[in-house]
């Protein structure tokens, strides 16, 4: 059996069965992240972000 005819079937996309993901080498994002927590220990993850975003760092949305 194809492997589009079987993705017909179950009701999947076709293109989702062939998707790889590429890793990304985000090591000056996570080195940025710790220097930021150790200087604001108590700052959540949404403040960080906030911090992050104002140094021009682009994470997700």
């Amino acid at each position: 059996m194809s492997e589009r005819r079987a993705c017909r079937i179950i009701g999947a996309d076709c293109k989702s069965m062939c998707y790889r993901s590429t890793p990304e080498n985000d090591a000056a994002l996570r080195e940025k992240l710790r220097e930021l927590v150790n200087q604001r220990c108590r700052f959540g993850y949404r403040r960080l972000h906030i911090l992050l975003r104002r140094e021009g760092v682009m994470v997700n949305r």
